[in-house]
């Protein structure tokens, strides 16, 4: 399993704590179509793929 990542769920803390975006950033973004969207997870639940997530901060950083 080496060399492999794990896509686990995130929660806009972590995605926040991630991206060091706030909240309405991340929103703002995601209408635009530039951040990766949330998945529902429940009635009341949404997250992030952590994939989804890692890659978007990759290539912010590789275009700066």
């Amino acid at each position: 399993m080496s060399g492999q990542t794990t896509n686990t769920i995130l929660r806009i803390s972590q995605v926040k704590e991630i991206t060091r975006l706030g909240r309405s950033t991340i929103y703002l973004y995601m209408s635009q179509g530039t951040f990766p969207k949330q998945r529902k997870l429940g009635q009341r639940a949404i997250g992030w793929h952590s994939g989804d997530v890692f890659r978007w901060v990759a290539e912010r950083s590789v275009a700066n």
